[in-house]
C-alpha cells in the first residue's frame, strides 16, 4: 500500500511518497485560500493512480483559523455565575507596565455565553442537582442565533462529568458540532479546561470543512492527521478534536528528525526547521519532550503538545525599517503569494531575496530546475531599498541575514540555555527549505560542533508525518497528597486509563500487540501553583525530588508533596518507512560538482564549488566555502566547515580548518 506524508505550510506543500521500499518525493506552491487544492494538485499524479493508498497529513487550517480570527460563531454553555471565565482568566499581566496591552482574544462574545443551574464541587459531589428546563431554554435559543458550534464547560467536571455529558446528549440533535471539556481537556483548572474546549470549538466547523473536501476527492478511511504531540490520529477522531492539530505541521518535522538523528547514532538533538514563513526549534533530550503549558495566539493551551519553540522568521520573512530607522526582518512573510521578489511577483525584499544577493542560491537550480529565480529582479528593487535606507545593496543583504540568524539564534537559546541545556553538547539537525542557508552560522554562533543535514531536507515535515506513531494522551485530575496516596491507587488510576486508550487504540484499527504505554504523574510541594512530571513508577517521590533540583536549584525532602494528574501515553506502533543507504565513494566529491557560484563573503566575491546532493557518495567531502544543491532545499557551508556525506546521505557538518 502507498503512504503519502503531506506537509501545507506557508509557502510551499511537501509531499513525501512511500511505496515498495521506494520513497520520491513532490513540492508545490501552497494555496492559502484554498488550502486542499494544493494538497490534491500534488498527489493527482501519483497516489490517486494507486488503488490503496493512506495519507498521513499535516494542516494548519486550525492554526490559521486560531490566529486569523476566522474560527466559528460559538455558543458557551457554563456553570450559572461563571459566564465571564473566558474574559476574567487568570487576571495576570504579561507586561505589567504597559498600559495600552492586548489581552487575549475572547472567542465567544458576551451575548453568547449561557450559565445553567447546576453544581459539582472539587470532589465529584453534586451540590445542586442539573436543572433539565434551563438546558432546554439555552438550546431552544441557540437554534435561533446563527450558532455554528457549541463549547459546554461545567464546573468540576473534570471529577464528575456527569451534567456535562447529559448537556451533550441534548445538544447533539441540533445537528452542529458540540465540544464537551470532559473530553477535550478532563483536567483541574477551569480556565485553561475551558479554553481548550472553547477553541476546540472555535476550530472544529473548519476541519470538518476541510476534511470532508479531502475525503471526497480521495476517498474515506485514506485519511489521518497529524497531531501536536507528535502521533497521528484518523480524521473521524480529528473532526472532532481539532485542536490537537494546532501545531501538527512543525511536529512532524520534529518526530522526522529525530528520527533521522537516532538513525545517525545522535541522541541529544536540536531540531531547527527553517520553513518560508516561520522557524520551528525544539530540543530532545532521548526522548521528545512533551508539555501542557503552550501559548497559540495570545490563550493557553494545555493540551499535550511537542514543546516547540516558534519564531516568525523564514526565508519568505519580510524586510523592512521601523520608525527608529533599524533593520527588520518578519514576522510579516511574503508566503506563497505573491512571494518573495525572486518569484517574479513579490515587492518587497526576503530573506531569500537577501541569499541569492550574496550568491548563496543557485537561480537555475530552484526547486531541481523546475522555478527559475529572477536575479536581475532582486538586483533592481534590492538596490531601490538600499537607495532608500543609505545602504550598499551587499551590505544590507548581509544585514538581512544577519538579523534573521539572530532572531533564530535566540528562539534556539530559549529552548536550551534558558532551560539549563548546553547547546555544546547537542547535535543540530537542520531541515526546512531555507535551514541549510543558516545552519553553519546559528552553529558556529552557538559552538555546537555538528550539524547533520538530511536528504530532502526540505520535506522531512512531511516523511516524519509517515514514521509517526498513533498516540493519544490520557489524563485523570487527583490532587492528593503523597502521605495518603500509595503506589499500589496509582497504578489503579493508571489500570483506568490503559482500558480507555487499548479501547480507542483499537477503534482506530491498531492491534493490541503494537500498542505500548507510558505513565507519568504531575506532582508539585504542597501551595506550588506549577507542577513537574515524572515517570509513575516506585521511586517517584526522590525522581520529583530530583527533579525539582535539576529545574530550580533546590530541593525539600522534607516538605510534603501532591500529586496533581496521572498521566497516561499510549502509542500505536506503525511500519516505519527504511531509511535509505547510498553508494560508498571516495573523499573526493568531484563528481557530483555541477558548476560554481559567485558567492560575498567577508567583502569580497569568491568562487564555490556547486554539488549536486542527489550525486554524493557516502564519504565524501566538501569543504566551505560550497553549495549543495536539492529540490526542496540549498545547503551553504560556510568557510571553514566541511561536509561529510554518511551511509545515509546525510550530510554531516563539522568546524575544521581555518576559521
Amino acid at each position: 500500500m502507498m503512504k503519502v506524508g503531506v506537509d501545507v505550510g506557508g509557502t510551499f506543500t511537501d509531499l513525501v511518497f512511500l511505496a515498495d521500499g521506494r520513497l520520491w518525493t513532490h513540492k508545490v506552491l501552497s494555496t492559502p485560500v484554498d488550502p486542499a487544492g494544493a494538497v490534491l494538485q500534488g498527489i493527482a499524479q501519483e497516489a490517486l493512480a494507486e488503488e490503496s493508498y493512506q495519507i498521513v497529513h499535516g494542516s494548519t487550517v486550525a492554526t490559521n483559523g486560531l490566529l486569523e480570527g476566522k474560527g466559528a460563531r460559538v455558543a458557551l454553555i457554563t456553570t450559572a455565575g461563571f459566564e465571564d471565565l473566558l474574559e476574567i482568566g487568570r487576571q495576570d499581566r504579561p507586561r505589567l507596565y504597559d498600559f495600552m496591552v492586548d489581552r487575549p482574544p475572547v472567542l465567544v462574545p458576551r451575548a453568547l455565553r449561557f450559565g445553567i443551574r447546576e453544581r459539582v464541587d472539587c470532589r465529584g459531589r453534586v451540590l445542586e442537582p442539573l436543572e433539565d428546563d434551563g438546558v432546554t431554554s439555552i438550546l431552544s435559543d441557540l437554534a435561533s442565533v446563527g450558532v455554528e458550534s457549541i463549547a459546554i464547560c461545567l464546573l468540576h467536571c473534570y471529577a464528575n462529568p456527569s451534567h456535562e455529558a447529559r448537556v451533550l446528549k441534548r445538544a447533539l440533535p441540533l445537528g452542529i458540532p458540540v465540544s464537551a471539556s470532559h473530553r477535550i481537556l478532563p483536567e483541574y483548572r477551569e480556565y485553561e479546561r475551558c479554553v481548550a474546549t472553547v477553541v476546540n470549538a472555535y476550530v472544529s466547523p473548519l476541519m470538518e470543512r476541510y476534511l470532508g473536501r479531502l475525503e471526497e476527492a480521495v476517498g474515506k478511511g485514506r485519511l489521518r492527521i497529524m497531531q501536536s504531540n507528535g502521533g497521528s490520529i484518523s480524521a473521524a477522531v480529528a473532526r472532532q478534536e481539532a485542536v490537537r492539530t494546532i501545531l501538527s505541521g512543525p511536529a512532524g518535522g520534529v518526530v522526522g528528525a529525530t528520527a533521522v538523528a537516532r538513525d545517525a547514532g545522535c541522541d541529544k538533538v536540536i531540531t531547527f526547521d527553517m520553513g518560508g514563513t516561520s522557524t520551528d526549534v525544539a530540543l530532545v533530550d532521548g526522548d521528545l519532550r512533551v508539555t501542557t503549558e503552550a501559548e497559540v495566539g495570545g490563550l493557553p493551551l494545555r493540551i499535550p503538545l511537542l514543546d516547540i519553540h516558534t519564531v516568525g522568521s523564514g526565508g519568505g520573512s519580510l524586510v523592512w525599517i521601523d520608525e527608529g530607522g533599524a533593520l527588520r526582518v518578519g514576522p510579516q512573510s511574503a508566503g506563497a503569494d505573491p512571494g518573495p521578489v525572486c518569484y517574479g511577483r513579490g515587492e518587497q525584499i526576503t530573506v531569500t531575496d537577501a541569499h541569492l544577493t550574496l550568491g548563496r542560491l543557485d537561480p537555475d537550480r530552484f526547486l531541481g530546475g523546475k522555478m527559475r529565480l529572477d536575479l536581475e529582479r532582486v538586483g533592481a528593487v534590492m538596490a531601490a531599498f538600499a537607495r532608500q535606507v543609505g545602504m550598499d545593496p551587499l551590505r544590507l543583504a548581509e544585514g538581512v541575514v544577519t538579523v534573521a540568524n539572530a532572531t533564530m539564534e535566540k528562539a534556539i537559546r530559549v529552548i536550551s540555555v534558558e532551560r539549563g541545556h548546553d547547546p555544546r553538547e547537542f547535535c543540530l539537525v537542520s531541515f526546512g527549505g531555507a535551514g541549510g542557508l543558516h545552519a553553519c552560522a546559528l552553529a558556529q554562533s552557538l559552538s555546537m560542533p555538528r550539524v547533520l543535514i538530511p536528504p530532502h531536507a526540505g520535506l522531512l515535515s512531511a516523511y516524519g508525518m509517515l514514521v509517526a506513531d498513533v498516540v493519544k494522551d490520557y489524563a485523570k485530575t487527583l490532587l492528593r497528597s503523597t502521605v495518603s496516596t500509595s503506589f499500589e491507587e496509582l497504578q489503579a488510576v493508571v489500570s483506568l486509563l490503559k482500558e480507555q486508550g487499548f479501547r480507542e487504540m483499537k477503534d482506530e484499527g491498531l492491534d493490541e500487540e503494537s500498542i505500548t504505554t507510558e505513565a507519568a504523574l504531575d506532582m508539585r510541594y504542597l501551595g506550588q501553583s506549577y507542577e513537574l512530571r515524572v515517570p509513575c513508577e516506585q521511586d517517584f517521590l526522590s525522581r520529583f525530588h530530583d527533579l525539582h533540583r535539576k529545574s530550580y536549584g533546590y530541593a525539600n525532602p522534607a516538605r510534603e508533596t501532591e500529586i496533581v494528574t496521572v498521566r497516561l501515553r499510549v502509542k500505536g506502533g506503525v511500519e516505519k518507512p527504511p531509511l535509505a543507504t547510498v553508494e560508498e565513494g571516495s573523499a573526493d566529491p568531484g563528481t557530483a560538482c555541477v558548476g560554481e557560484r559567485r558567492v560575498f563573503l567577508d567583502d569580497e566575491w569568491v568562487t564555490a564549488p556547486v554539488f549536486a546532493r542527489e550525486a554524493l557518495r557516502a564519504g565524501n567531502r566538501c569543504a566551505g566555502p560550497a553549495l549543495v544543491v536539492e529540490m526542496s532545499a540549498t545547503t551553504f557551508l560556510a568557510p571553514g566547515w566541511e561536509g561529510t556525506v554518511d551511509r545515509r546521505g546525510n550530510l554531516v557538518l563539522t568546524r575544521g580548518g581555518p576559521r
